[in-house]
């Protein structure tokens, strides 16, 4: 896994929270921000996703969707 060092800055509230997760938790703070950015690519992940449903739903307005896949694909073993 490759990897490389960051600096960031953040308030001084958010730091003193971070450091007492950390201590709650026992990993460094290092590992918690790792943890959050990770949950925070799956939450996106999971919010992409939802969005792009909304976005296209009800697009297809050719009849029943499962019944034209269906009839598509008998068209497959057909030949």
């Amino acid at each position: 896994m490759a990897s490389s060092r960051t600096l960031i800055t953040i308030k001084n509230e958010d730091k003193k929270w971070l450091k007492n997760y950390s201590r709650i938790h026992d990993i460094s703070m290092a590992e918690a921000v790792r943890q959050g950015i990770q949950k925070l690519k799956t939450s996106e992940g999971r919010n992409l996703y939802a969005s792009l449903v909304k976005r296209t739903y009800g697009i297809w307005r050719c009849g029943n969707g499962l019944k034209y896949q269906k009839k598509f694909r008998e068209e497959w073993h057909s030949t």
